[in-house]
């Protein structure tokens, strides 16, 4: 019943999204506060489910979004895009573009988070795009799923580091062998399924498009791509202190401040303002105007995205991740493979990855014990079921839509199904792995 009522919402969701033309944050609304009523939350707390939910998922992403906007508005508009396209497509050739791109999205995707990596790499996307007029989706899709590979498969990101705890893995194992299925996962459903979406129209955000400067309005190589990938190198840095091997309680304090986030971006805000505007003869209230065009462009995006975790809080608070779970232990399948489906039935019921993985990992955390499975192998599996289709019940699915302005139709057949070929590769990988293990 509980999975029925889940379908029931999803499909009410999709058409009043694209058949009644509603608007997307109004639809989450309604669809919320029906699945709350429908899964049994009394009715005097859904209202309260619905605004936990927002909260939450705003609470985490409000400032990195609109900071990131900022600062991908000013990349635009000072020429700083125009410039690292210039200097890619010179040193790989418009042929490997794509490739260079998938590259620099893996290397950036291990030490950040996948909204923060997504967040920075759109202005490198959309600039790329827009100057040797190549297709949007074909382009950008490869370097997000190397970024969706990271988040999924690789420790420092919080799911799989949180599975290597639960399980008692190895994180320098899990490591190598979530390397060794990344990389296939990567160019499986990166560059060679963007081969079949070259045809799919998008007109990317508005906000990332600047006109052409001349060569010499440009700003330099150097103070373009330090400004532009500054928040990934302080991330990076503060994400590798702690193996330095310092003990000074103060120090490391003062560091995990500096490498929150939010702090990382408004301090690669403030820079970019310095070294992209200032310096390049751009006065603050020039500036000003940038930044609120910026927060205007996305203000539909954080009220979708709102709207996702409104009904991502009503589904969780019902228990019904609880309920999908005991029903498919009653399958008698191999505990790698078992792992994976419970993952990845909740990730499509409820739209949250991290979600998905750490409710697997709590039902099938005895099987590990039970039948001698690897457990650096089934951190991986979780964690691939975890990935698989998102649609539009998950944070990303919006993020990816509306920054390249799709159709959902479009936005299921380009991302919903790089998702779920990430997923599926995954599962693959694990067990092949898992024949030269035992």
């Amino acid at each position: 019943m509980a999975l029925l009522t889940i379908l029931i919402c999803i499909v009410l969701l999709v058409l009043l999204v694209s058949w009644a033309k509603v608007n997307p944050f109004i639809a989450f609304l309604l669809v919320s506060i029906a699945a709350g009523v429908m899964l049994g939350i009394p009715i005097n707390k859904v209202t309260a489910s619905v605004q936990k939910g927002m909260g939450d998922i705003m609470g985490q992403l409000l400032i990195i979004i609109c900071l990131g906007a900022m600062l991908g508005k000013l990349v635009a508009v000072s020429g700083a895009a125009q410039k690292i396209a210039e200097v890619l497509v010179n040193a790989v050739g418009q042929k490997y573009i794509q490739w260079a791109l998938v590259a620099a999205g893996f290397i950036i995707g291990i030490p950040l988070f996948y909204g923060i990596g997504f967040v920075l790499m759109v202005p490198l996307i959309f600039s790329v795009v827009y100057k040797y007029k190549l297709p949007a989706v074909y382009i950008g899709l490869p370097m997000l799923a190397s970024l969706s590979v990271t988040h999924g498969f690789l420790p420092p990101h919080p799911s799989p580091s949180a599975l290597v705890m639960l399980f008692h893995a190895n994180m320098a194992t899990t490591f190598i062998y979530g390397l060794m299925i990344a990389i296939p996962a990567i160019i499986l459903a990166g560059p060679v399924f963007a081969r079949f979406l070259k045809k799919i129209p998008s007109e990317p955000l508005a906000t990332f498009r600047a006109e052409e400067l001349p060569e010499n309005k440009l700003p330099g190589a150097f103070n373009s791509f330090f400004t532009a990938l500054l928040p990934v190198m302080l991330l990076m840095l503060t994400a590798f202190f702690p193996y330095l091997g310092i003990k000074d309680a103060g120090l490391l304090k003062l560091v995990a401040f500096l490498g929150d986030p939010s702090i990382v971006m408004l301090i690669a805000l403030i820079v970019a303002t310095l070294t992209l505007g200032v310096k390049q003869g751009r006065s603050m209230s020039e500036l000003a105007v940038n930044f609120t065009d910026a927060v205007k462009d996305i203000a539909l995006i954080l009220l979708i995205i709102a709207g996702s975790g409104a009904f991502k809080e009503v589904l969780t608070a019902s228990g019904v991740s609880d309920q999908i779970a005991a029903q498919l232990q009653q399958f008698n399948l191999p505990p790698l493979v078992l792992g994976w489906v419970i993952a990845a039935i909740i990730r499509i019921s409820l739209g949250s990855a991290t979600v998905a993985g750490l409710t697997a990992a709590g039902i099938v955390s005895s099987l590990v014990l039970q039948n001698h499975v690897n457990p650096n192998l089934m951190v991986l599996s979780i964690g691939a079921g975890s990935l698989a289709f998102s649609h539009v019940n998950d944070s990303g699915f919006w993020l990816y839509k509306e920054y390249f302005n799709l159709s959902i139709k479009d936005t299921i057949k380009s991302w919903s199904m790089m998702e779920s070929l990430v997923s599926v590769i995954g599962l693959i990988g694990v067990l092949i792995i898992n024949q030269f293990v035992k």
